[in-house]
């Protein structure tokens, strides 16, 4: 029972961390404006950028990123070293981990305190890889950047480098002989990319997707 309610206190923590919407506060701090106004109307990172500049667009990103890497360390010194056995894996870390970073997630694209709106999860998605496992975050990171350098879509970059992600999380769970928590979780994560990206996907196919450099694709000083 007592695990249960440690868990249940991890997820609350890591939506109510990640539901904080750093992208509007910064926007109406420091340039005076509602970014759901501007753009596409996200709160993420990425339209911040493109709307408000490379400044507050980078500080925006660095937040998102915190908020997701300190809920995923707060869940692992909550949840200590009760065991939680599964299929005779011992899972109470991993497990933990995952909850605090999907959490997050949930929180940044549907935050409680701006009515349920929100962004598309991604820098959060990386933040708690961050503390997870580093080095696939940066293989995403990796992926992504080559993508949008190539095709200059944000969006492309993105999702791909989720599924890079996604890939490397089930060949270093396979590799190590360990519980299958995180290709779950990174299943999980990637899904919850994609929906929040599903106009994207629309506008991909459609041809009609800004480009990085695009007039309607923007990045002020």
């Amino acid at each position: 029972m007592i695990l249960v309610i440690k868990y249940v206190v991890i997820a609350v923590i890591g939506y109510l961390l990640g539901a904080i919407p750093f992208g509007l506060i910064f926007g109406k701090r420091f340039a005076r404006t509602d970014v759901r106004k501007l753009g596409s109307g996200n709160i993420g990172a990425t339209n911040v950028f493109r709307t408000l500049g490379w400044k507050l667009g980078l500080l925006t990103a660095v937040c998102d990123l915190a908020k997701a890497a300190i809920s995923v360390l707060l869940a692992m010194w909550i949840i200590g070293n009760d065991p939680f056995i599964v299929a005779g894996w011992d899972i109470h870390i991993q497990f933990a981990q995952a909850l605090a970073a999907l959490a997050v997630m949930a929180g940044h694209n549907w935050s409680v305190y701006i009515g349920f709106k929100g962004g598309k999860g991604v820098a959060c998605f990386i933040g708690g890889l961050l503390v997870i496992n580093w080095y696939v975050a940066l293989i995403g990171v990796a992926i992504g950047v080559i993508v949008i350098l190539i095709t200059r879509y944000v969006s492309l970059g993105s999702m791909l480098g989720a599924l890079g992600i996604l890939a490397a999380l089930v060949a270093v769970t396979f590799i190590a002989g360990i519980a299958p928590v995180y290709p779950f979780y990174g299943l999980m994560a990637v899904a919850l990319i994609i929906y929040q990206h599903r106009t994207n996907i629309s506008r991909l196919h459609a041809g009609t997707e800004s480009r990085l450099g695009d007039k309607s694709f923007r990045v002020k000083n």
